[in-house]
């Protein structure tokens, strides 16, 4: 009896193998003349079979690239050549086992550092991110693998696939989290010119999975959210790794140059976040917006639902929230902003940590697998939104906010993302007008390659 294929390996989540290099794209409409520099994305794309089973996190990191000058456009994907793809690269075959099935028979144990989540451009420089390791360096625009980095030698946890750069200082900022022994977090800041400035502990109760974080002018924002990893539960045969929908949500927020002797502690009802839209200050206040679920089965850890009055309710849906935390009170006040399920939640970065008015995020589809079938724009100043639809049978990524040279509105730039057609199995690069997200796309950059669904990317102005 054949076993049935594994969603993440069929259709457009399954992998490509060729690394191409195509110029002159065709372009339906017109891409602006003062659109010049390169979008790239990131995600998981396995190079051999995997052994075991395969979870969507595991695959060898992928780089898809447009680079957009003069009207013109061009497409090159590669592979992020980090350490362990080189080694199955000359095996010829996969040497490790993935997030649900660690040490499957044929492996070699432990896990493999994938680059595959996303990407920060700081200091001149593109690195591809993958939470449980240290980042690697890419090329840009050929997206040759350069190696790892570790800040001179200074790195001495991981890196988050989702540093901060604040936008007036030019400081990045970035975590590394182990789930099994404190310190359970690090916490670093690296300057404007590149340097890794410090990094210090911060305390947590037990290890968990901090997929992301925050910043405002002055403060940083961790989540201590109650996906843990527990040994004592696999010494009982239950995953190490589960939510516990009876423990608390901490949000822990400290001066960004602080340690964990200045972090100030906010207790909140139990959630998960994997990813935040903006954080800023508002009086006494730091205001956090994310997309919120009521628990998580990521990893095939319990999701948290429960069961009351003879239903079950399911948690996973990630909806738009927004914390206020008060400094001078301690008081904490949580609200939903949208009722439809998004994820991937982007800004105009130029104004990361302020006050912003818009978002963009992903409108999640009714599949059995994580897809998009729309952008939302998010207008938080007056409680509206607006979407761009993909259309029947089409599917896009995370919309990254181009803004344009010289622009004083925030929303003033494009909206890019992939979209796959899976009826004609083609890819293209779309680009909306991000103040007019629901007319049909300014330019359409069709790819004679299948760009397979993704995680995060950038923009990459004028290179």
């Amino acid at each position: 009896m054949t076993a049935p294929l594994n969603a993440y390996l069929a259709d457009n989540f399954a992998p490509i193998r060729s690394e191409q290099t195509l110029d002159d794209l065709p372009v339906v409409g017109k891409l602006p003349t003062e659109l010049n520099g390169m979008f790239v994305r990131n995600g998981p794309n396995p190079q051999f079979p995997p052994l075991g089973r395969y979870h969507w996190f595991d695959g060898d990191g992928m780089l898809h690239g447009i680079h957009i000058h003069n009207g013109k456009a061009s497409y090159r994907n590669r592979y992020v050549r980090t350490n362990g793809f080189e080694q199955e690269n000359k095996a010829g075959r996969a040497l490790w086992g993935g997030f649900l099935d660690p040490a499957p028979s044929g492996s070699q144990g432990g896990f493999k550092n994938v680059a595959n989540t996303a990407l920060v451009w700081h200091h001149d420089r593109l690195l591809a991110l993958w939470e449980g390791g240290e980042p690697h360096a890419i090329a840009v625009p050929s997206l040759e693998t350069l190696g790892s980095y570790t800040f001179d030698g200074k790195l001495n946890s991981s890196v988050t696939a989702h540093p901060k750069v604040d936008p007036i200082t030019g400081e990045m900022m970035f975590f590394g989290y182990a789930l099994a022994q404190p310190p359970y977090v690090k916490y670093s800041v690296v300057s404007a010119h590149g340097e890794l400035l410090r990094t210090v502990a911060i305390e947590l109760p037990v290890g968990v999975m901090m997929h992301d974080f925050a910043i405002t002018e002055h403060y940083t924002l961790f989540m201590d959210l109650p996906l843990t990893f527990r040994l004592q539960r696999l010494q009982q045969g239950k995953p190490a790794l589960a939510f516990e929908h009876d423990r608390p949500s901490r949000f822990g927020i400290l001066p960004r140059h602080g340690d964990n002797r200045s972090i100030r502690w906010f207790e909140a009802p139990s959630c998960y976040i994997f990813h935040t839209l903006n954080a800023y200050e508002d009086g006494d206040e730091i205001v956090l917006i994310a997309c919120r679920m009521g628990g998580t089965s990521v990893l095939g850890a319990s999701s948290g639902s429960h069961e009351g009055d003879n239903r079950q309710i399911q948690t996973d849906l990630p909806l738009l929230h927004r914390w206020q935390f008060n400094l001078k009170t301690g008081t904490v006040q949580e609200q939903s902003l949208d009722d439809r399920p998004c994820e991937f939640p982007r800004i105009n970065e130029q104004y990361l940590g302020r006050r912003t008015r818009y978002g963009y995020a992903g409108k999640s589809a009714p599949t059995a697998t994580p897809k998009f079938d729309g952008l939302i724009k998010f207008d938080l100043g007056n409680h509206s939104s607006q979407t761009h639809h993909f259309g029947t049978g089409r599917y896009g990524g995370e919309g990254v906010f181009v803004p344009r040279s010289g622009a004083t509105d925030e929303d003033d730039g494009w909206l890019m993302t992939f979209v796959h057609d899976e009826a004609q199995d083609t890819s293209e690069l779309i680009v909306l007008n991000a103040q007019a997200v629901t007319d049909e796309p300014i330019a359409r950059v069709l790819i004679p390659q299948r760009v397979p669904y993704g995680f995060h990317g950038t923009w990459i102005p004028a290179v």
